[in-house]
């Protein structure tokens, strides 16, 4: 089975929170822990959460996060106080592109509103936002952090491209798509805390095409559902694996090989961002603690030896947040 040659072929990289049981973290911080805010749904106001205001634009952007980015919601409260709303903004810029695709019956439409984006930003950058919360946001933060307009616009132009519903043809067309967007926003999180290292853009780029990888494998049963197929068609032809396999979600050994090979690249992509660890600046930690998610993710499906369609996959893990909290506190990533 697949599963059988990771140790081999992942190494020692750790997954989880390395080191747990070695060191104790000052009691104040489990507290904080407990206290952060749950996903949507819990019943619990995100401004009693996190201690901010809710309302109005700002408001807005953390609410739109903690309903479709929780991840990136909660990594977004550990940041410094002064670029916390800033990067809500920008991950509230992502969520709304990424959600175009899924909310359209036509691609003729989502076109439109990827112009509408693309006009929104030109306009932000002319000083003259729409009045819409999340480009009000967004035009708070290019003011305040001369963000680059370059890396917006990326995440537009790919966005756009992929509304197209086709297969990736192959893991570099993946990864291209990651580097264009998942990439773009941790550069311009590092834009928001100051930080301009050449080890630390080396890391982004491998954490955003780990990111883009692991979220292609975790929407898979969810584009099942709907009769699409994205993974990587190259790596499927290499084990014979069809699209229907994937639809009609078998789990064969053929089927969980594609999956091993695809959570490989992006374990490598994770191994390769730490590889930089002792030469990024400990300023830039705090904009890669996105990887404590997905080492979550790659570590369960490791667990079930690569059966992307195991329910337990689609479980939230309710230790995330004591996860991210102990990671922060050990300046790690």
């Amino acid at each position: 089975m697949a599963a059988s040659a990771l140790g081999s072929a992942w190494g020692p990289l750790g997954l989880g929170v390395p080191g747990l049981c070695r060191r104790r973290p000052p009691r104040g911080l489990w507290a904080r822990a407990r206290r952060l805010p749950g996903p949507a749904g819990s019943g619990r106001s995100v401004a009693a959460a996190s201690g901010l205001g809710a309302s109005g634009t700002d408001g807005y952007c953390m609410e739109l996060l903690r309903k479709r980015d929780y991840e990136g919601y909660l990594c977004s409260l550990l940041l410094p106080a002064e670029s916390r709303s800033s990067a809500f903004a920008l991950r509230a810029f992502n969520v709304e592109l990424a959600q175009v695709k899924d909310s359209v019956s036509e691609k003729t439409i989502g076109l439109m509103r990827m112009q509408f984006w693309r006009k929104t930003v030109d306009d932000i950058y002319c000083d003259n936002p729409p009045h819409q919360p999340v480009a009000i946001e967004l035009w708070k933060a290019v003011k305040r952090h001369n963000l680059t307009k370059r890396w917006l616009m990326k995440i537009i132009d790919e966005r756009e491209k992929n509304l197209d519903d086709k297969a990736y043809r192959n893991i570099q067309e993946l990864e291209s798509y990651a580097e264009n967007t998942q990439s773009s926003l941790l550069y311009l999180t590092l834009e928001v805390l100051s930080i301009k290292d050449l080890h630390a853009d080396h890391a982004a780029s491998h954490i955003g095409k780990a990111q883009g990888i692991v979220t292609c494998l975790r929407a898979t049963p969810y584009h099942g559902s709907r009769r699409r197929v994205f993974l990587p068609m190259d790596i499927c032809m290499l084990h014979g694996v069809s699209q229907e396999d994937f639809l009609r979600e078998k789990q064969d050994k053929n089927v969980r090989d594609v999956v091993y090979d695809i959570a490989s690249q992006a374990h490598l992509h994770l191994k390769h961002a730490r590889s930089f660890h002792k030469s990024v600046p400990v300023k830039a930690f705090p904009a890669f603690l996105q990887t404590v998610a997905l080492e979550d993710y790659l570590k369960k499906i490791q667990q079930v030896d690569f059966d992307i369609f195991h329910p337990s996959l689609q479980q939230k893990n309710t230790l995330l947040p004591l996860s991210l909290y102990i990671r922060s506190w050990r300046k790690r990533y």
